[in-house]
């Protein structure tokens, strides 16, 4: 991916350092755990309660060039994001409002509620925030096998994507559902929301190659890679040794890369409706 020397965003804020580590959400459970349960946009509202440790294997790099590249390099990634969404926004008559993205290190205090790094990159819509721990970066290279800067681009966008549904009311109407239907029916929702918001990553990628040409070869197959890798069957399957859908609640490994792709190829936000009109079994 290229990106060095390219505009960086403003609305970056670094706390790394500031939280500590070893703090885990919701006694005991373990950081893959919570990461495969949370993974890329749970309302982390539900979650937040304290307490409990877990061992984290990351440690945060203390050459000053190295953090500094990091942020930089989420500093062009989020500026891109804005770029093609201030630009889509104002197609459909709309003003877009841009986020801040928070790098913390251990846990961190957001409108959600206090967050630890086990819960993994996440978007709070009463702060409109998106919170990142780069350990999530090394989980992704080495739990995960997904590496490459187009894949953690993607992760990024994604989070920007539910931001960009928080913007159009999508979140609203969904969350608005919990408590009236069934924990299974309401799962479906969820997993329509976050194919939704791959959608949307892709359809960043998709304009930000054809205005930036940022695309090295072997980027897409990257971000593909990624979205295969934290599907909810393949993840389930690894934790439990077999599948459950009705807990699905991001959609599988071929769900989330096919929608991630179809945004990439029509880069049309129109066709994010779809999410919420196919039935189900043809998501």
């Amino acid at each position: 991916m290229e990106w060095q020397g390219r505009r960086e965003s403003d609305n970056v804020e670094d706390r790394r350092g500031f939280g500590g580590r070893g703090v885990a959400i919701g006694g005991g459970v373990s950081v893959i755990g919570v990461i495969i349960a949370l993974l890329l946009g749970v309302d982390p509202r539900v979650i937040f309660q304290g307490g409990g440790s877990a061992p984290v294997s990351y440690q945060e790099p203390q050459d000053p060039q190295v953090r500094d590249q990091q942020k930089r390099f989420v500093s062009v990634v989020l500026a891109d994001t804005e770029d093609v969404w201030n630009e889509l926004f104002r197609r459909m008559g709309k003003s877009y409002r841009e986020p801040r993205l928070v790098l913390f290190s251990g846990r961190v205090q957001s409108a959600c509620g206090l967050a630890s790094d086990a819960v993994g990159p996440f978007y709070c819509p009463g702060d409109s925030q998106v919170y990142i721990d780069l350990q999530f970066f090394e989980e992704m290279k080495n739990r995960f096998r997904a590496p490459g800067d187009f894949a953690q681009a993607y992760v990024i966008a994604h989070e920007i994507g539910h931001h960009v549904q928080n913007l159009l009311g999508v979140s609203q109407r969904v969350h608005a559902q919990q408590g009236r239907l069934s924990q299974a029916e309401y799962n479906r929702l969820s997993v329509r929301l976050e194919l939704q918001a791959d959608f949307l990553a892709g359809v960043w990628a998709h304009h930000a190659q054809k205005t930036k040409h940022l695309l090295q070869p072997g980027d897409l197959d990257e971000a593909l890679r990624a979205a295969n890798a934290i599907g909810d069957d393949r993840l389930q399957r690894q934790s439990r040794g077999y599948v459950v859908p009705d807990a699905f609640t991001h959609g599988t490994s071929s769900q989330r890369a096919r929608w991630f792709r179809l945004g990439f190829e029509t880069g049309n936000v129109s066709k994010m409706e779809e999410l919420f009109s196919r039935p189900y079994n043809e998501l």
